[in-house]
This record gives structure tokens, sequence and C-alpha cells, in this order.
């Protein structure tokens, strides 16, 4: 069986009637170790796929690209090596390397600096501990994400604390700061089409996904 480890309850909503286990981890990293180590627990579980948005590290990236990466890199030297089987589940992979821990990267000059460090294309908070997890415990690991915020992309304040650690949009704390930052209004309805933009294509992703799984019957 698959499970997959998502960081919104949106993200999770994706996976629905996918026949998959799904935990929702609540975007942060100890929140996906907790909910990486709760699957380990079930015996049904052969592979674990880490789940949702990103944030464009690659100036040619724009949101909604694909992401399927080679490899994740934890920012402290550890890299984790994604299943070439698996990733050819969900079409291939798309980047060679993603940041899966350390912090947001807020602004594009953080978001520049991390691409000529490490040459990872996308970063979120999530995957290296999944990918821990999930190859300590023998489970072969693959990440399915699509770009939200591009590497052009100023994250506004209210954007940073939308998130709960249920993983639901945490919409009072928004609230209270487009109201004493009324100018990020603009950028955050930008962000809004752009992490629809990449739901669109993780479900079409998944749909391709399971197309394949009934033509090859696994």
């Amino acid at each position: 069986m698959l499970a997959f480890v998502t960081g919104l309850t949106a993200e999770a909503s994706l996976l629905r009637d996918m026949g998959v286990r799904v935990v929702v981890g609540g975007g942060t990293p100890e929140g996906a170790l907790h909910a990486a180590q709760s699957l380990v627990q079930d015996k049904r579980v052969s592979a674990v796929i880490s789940f949702g948005l990103a944030g464009g590290l690659d100036p040619g990236l724009a949101a909604g690209d694909l992401l399927v990466p080679g490899r994740i890199l934890d920012g402290h030297g550890a890299i984790f090596p994604c299943d070439d089987e698996l990733a050819e589940m969900f079409g291939g992979v798309t980047v060679g390397a993603m940041i899966g821990g350390g912090q947001v990267a807020v602004t594009p000059e953080a978001k520049m600096t991390l691409y000529a460090s490490t040459g990872a294309s996308a970063i979120d908070l999530e995957s290296a501990a999944v990918a821990g997890v999930a190859l300590a415990n023998g489970l072969k690991f693959a990440v399915l994400r699509a770009v939200a915020d591009p590497a052009g992309r100023h994250l506004p304040p209210a954007a940073l604390l939308a998130l709960g650690a249920d993983g639901r949009i945490a919409v009072g704390r928004v609230m209270q700061s487009v109201l004493r930052q009324p100018a990020q209004i603009p950028h955050l309805l930008s962000l809004a089409r752009e992490a629809a933009a990449a739901r669109r294509t993780l479900q079409r992703a998944l749909q391709g996904y399971r197309s394949r799984v009934s033509a090859t019957g696994t």
C-alpha cells in the first residue's frame, strides 16, 4: 500500500478515493516526522510519498510546475535518494534535487542563495523528515509536489502564519495580519492563484498515476 504524508488538509483532500493511507503532518519538519513514524507501524505500507506544495528555487520553474525529484537534501549535508520505479509511476523524475527541510525561503534573494549554493530546484519543509523515516525502515520513498511560490515570489507575512498545526488554514491569524498590513493583499491573491495552479498539477499527476496503475495492474 502507498502512504502519503501531506502538510495541509487541503492537500490530503486531493487523495480522497485513491485507496491510499494519508497522514497530515501540519507542514513542519516535526509534524512530518511524527506522521511518517505513525505510518511505519502499519505493516500494509510499502512506500511513502511526500506530497503537496513547494517553493521554487530554480528561476526557470513556474507556478504549477511538477516536482518529482531524484533526491532530497536535508540542508545539513544528508542526501536521501528517491525510488526510481516509484518516481516513474508519477511520470518520472522532473528535477534532480529538492531541499526537504530547514526554514521557509521567504524572499527571492534567499531562494537564489539556496539555489546557487545547493543546486536544488525547490524547497519544502517535510520531505527530508519523511525520507529519513521511510528509508530507515526499508520503505520505498518518493516525492510528488508542485511549485506554489516561484523563485521570484516574496512571501507576504500572512502566508507565514496561515498554517495551523492541524494542517488547516488559521483564518484568524491571517485576517489579523492583513488588518495590520493591508498592502499585502495583492501578494496574497497572487500566491493563492499560484497555489491553485499547483493543486491542479497535483490532481493531473494523480490521475496519471491511476491510469498507469490501471494499465499495469500494480
